[in-house]
């Protein structure tokens, strides 16, 4: 599977998913991850992709423009068959709330693209162009779509054959048919007073 990640940060983004699980899916060429830096899509010298919004208001609002030649030159890239377009993730408050259900829809797609805002947004224009999902996070305020956008690609990456050392750990994950998952104990058997429950202890650990 392919992520590629829109941004005005792509160091953070790649620094984030490097490491551990996703890391090693990249490394063993199951999943695909790129950044793509909306700046160098600029069309002015200073490479600048915010403008004041027309009606006025506070902030400054992400151009139509580089975002939508980023999005070009992904969909150039995209390994996906002639006339469909990849799915696009805008992350928003406005969005729907992320859950595992939108995971496991999303880990159908043999490519997915995640349109990370800052300032105060996008153009609606561009939106409207290229987006597919709207999704958020939480009711909470970020100030970027970075941190979300690095949620989805691992909840996602995780449901996708090979990235897991065992495929059962994702069937039976936490929320997985909306159950919390169970507590889980390791050695010692005793920790601070406090003892494994009595009925795991038929279970073999392996030495």
């Amino acid at each position: 599977m392919r992520f590629d990640i829109m941004t005005l940060f792509p160091e953070m983004v790649m620094n984030g998913l490097e490491t551990s699980i996703i890391g090693r899916a990249v490394k063993n060429k199951i999943l695909e991850i790129e950044a793509w830096n909306i700046r160098d899509y600029a069309f002015n010298k200073h490479s600048s992709v915010d403008d004041y919004p027309y009606g006025g208001g506070a902030g400054m609002l992400m151009q139509a423009e580089p975002v939508y030649q980023t999005y070009l030159a992904i969909q150039e890239k995209a390994a996906l068959p002639e006339g469909k377009r990849p799915r696009v993730i805008y992350l928003s408050p406005q969005g729907k709330p992320f859950n595992q259900k939108m995971a496991e829809d999303f880990a159908k797609e043999d490519e997915l693209v995640l349109l990370c805002g800052h300032y105060e947004g996008i153009d609606e224009r561009v939106l409207e162009e290229i987006v597919t999902d709207y999704v958020s996070a939480g009711d909470y305020v970020l100030t970027g779509g970075e941190l979300p956008a690095m949620m989805i690609v691992d909840a996602v990456s995780r449901l996708i054959p090979g990235v897991l050392h065992n495929d059962v750990s994702a069937e039976f994950e936490s929320f997985q048919d909306n159950l919390l998952e169970y507590p889980q104990y390791s050695r010692p058997e005793i920790w601070h007073d406090r003892q494994v429950p009595p009925i795991l202890y038929p279970v073999i650990m392996p030495m």
